[in-house]
C-alpha cells in the first residue's frame, strides 16, 4: 500500500512563519497609511483653523468703529484699546449676530497651561442708553497651539505726527491705522505677519488717512 501524501510537520511551521511576516508586512502597511492619513487630515484642519482666523481678524478689525468704548480721567472718549496681548474695540459681527448692532470686542492671548498661548475672542453688547457692556457667552478660542506671539499698533497722533510700531497704542482717543498680528505656530506651515488696516475717520485727527499721504507708512 503507498503512503498518503501530507505535510510534514516542519513544512507546516514553515508556511505559518511565511503567513505570520505577510500579516505583519500588511498591518504595517496600514498603520503606516492610516498615520498618513490622519497626519494629512490634521494638517488640513489646522491649515483651515488658521485661515479661518486671519479673515474673520481682518474682516472684524478693518471694520472698527469710533464708537466710544469707556471715558478717560478727563472725561474724553476713548475708542481702541490696545496692548501687546490684548485689544478692545468696537465692530459689527457678521450674520444674524449683526443684528445685534455693534459689540464690544476683546481680543486675547492668553496662557494655555500648557506652556502655550491661545487667541481667544470675548464679545459684549453695547446698550443703546449708554450702560456697562452686557457679556455676550463665554470666550471663543480663535486658534490655539500658539508659541509666542503679540499684537503692535501705528497709526498718527493728534498733531499728525506719524506713531511708529509699538507694542501698546497710547492714545486711545484715536484709532490706529494699522493693526499688526505676529504668532509663531509650532509645528505648522505658519501664520503669515497680519497687518490690518482699520478704518480711521479721517474727522477724528483733520488728517487724510496714512495711507493716502505719500506712503509714509512704509
Amino acid at each position: 500500500m503507498k503512503r498518503a501524501a501530507g505535510f510534514t510537520l516542519l513544512e507546516v511551521l514553515a508556511a505559518l512563519v511565511l503567513l505570520a511576516l505577510l500579516l505583519v508586512g500588511v498591518y504595517s502597511g496600514i498603520r503606516t497609511a492610516s498615520h498618513s492619513v490622519r497626519s494629512g487630515t490634521a494638517a488640513i484642519e489646522r491649515i483651515d483653523q488658521v485661515r479661518s482666523a486671519q479673515q474673520f481678524l481682518r474682516r472684524e478689525l478693518a471694520q472698527s468703529m469710533a464708537q466710544p468704548i469707556g471715558r478717560s480721567e478727563h472725561g474724553e472718549p476713548i475708542y481702541f484699546e490696545g496692548s501687546a496681548r490684548e485689544m478692545r474695540y468696537v465692530a459689527p459681527l457678521p450674520g444674524y449676530l449683526g443684528k445685534l448692532g455693534p459689540q464690544l470686542q476683546r481680543l486675547q492671548l492668553v496662557d494655555d497651561g500648557h506652556g502655550g498661548l491661545r487667541l481667544e475672542l470675548s464679545l459684549a453688547v453695547l446698550p443703546p442708553d449708554g450702560g456697562s457692556p452686557q457679556p455676550l457667552g463665554e470666550p471663543q478660542v480663535l486658534l490655539d497651539g500658539i508659541g509666542t506671539g503679540g499684537f503692535s499698533y501705528r497709526g498718527i497722533d493728534p498733531q499728525g505726527a506719524v506713531v511708529p510700531w509699538a507694542p501698546a497704542w497710547a492714545d486711545g482717543r484715536l484709532l490706529p491705522q494699522l493693526v499688526r498680528i505676529e504668532l509663531q505656530l509650532p509645528g505648522t506651515p505658519g501664520w503669515p505677519r497680519l497687518d490690518v488696516p482699520l478704518r480711521t475717520n479721517p474727522a477724528q485727527t483733520g488728517l487724510s488717512p496714512i495711507g493716502m499721504r505719500g506712503g509714509n507708512m512704509r
